[in-house]
C-alpha cells in the first residue's frame, strides 16, 4: 500500500516547543502535528510563487507519479528512456527489476518521497538528482 505521508523528525529548542505546547492547551491547535502541519502549509502558501516558478523552470510533475513493470516494458521497446521529475511522490512498482529499471530510467529528481524496492532504489542511487 502506497502512503502519501512521510514521516519526519525536527529538533526544536525547549523554549519553542514549551509555546506550541502552551498553543495547544490553549486550544487553538489539537496537538503538536496540528500545529506543525498547520505552519508547514502557511510558509508553502506563502512561497506559491517561488514554488510554481521552480516547477516551471525544472519541469516538474506535481502528485503522484507511478510506473510498474509493463510501462517500462513498453518504453524499453520502443528505445525510449525516462527521466523523472516529481514534486510529491514517485512510486515504482515491486515488479519492477533493477535491471529494467536501469535499462530505461536515466535521472530522478524526487521532491518529496520516492517509494521503489531496496534493490531499485540501490541501482538508481547514482541516477538521483
Amino acid at each position: 500500500m502506497m502512503s502519501d505521508t512521510e514521516k519526519i523528525t525536527i529538533n526544536m529548542s525547549a523554549v519553542d516547543l514549551g509555546k506550541v505546547d502552551l498553543l495547544v492547551n490553549e486550544g487553538l491547535y489539537s496537538n503538536r502535528t496540528d500545529f506543525i502541519r498547520t505552519a508547514i502549509r502557511s510558509q508553502l502558501e506563502k512561497h506559491t510563487f517561488e514554488i510554481q516558478q521552480s516547477v516551471t523552470r525544472h519541469s516538474f510533475v506535481i502528485g503522484v507519479m507511478s510506473y510498474n513493470r509493463a510501462d517500462l516494458e513498453k518504453r524499453k521497446q520502443k528505445g525510449k528512456k525516462l527521466s523523472l521529475s516529481v514534486i510529491g511522490m514517485l512510486h515504482l512498482h515491486d515488479d519492477i527489476p533493477a535491471e529494467l529499471a536501469l535499462e530505461v530510467i536515466e535521472e530522478i529528481k524526487v521532491r518529496g518521497i520516492f517509494n521503489a524496492s531496496p534493490e531499485v532504489k540501490a541501482a538508481l542511487a547514482d541516477r538521483m538528482k
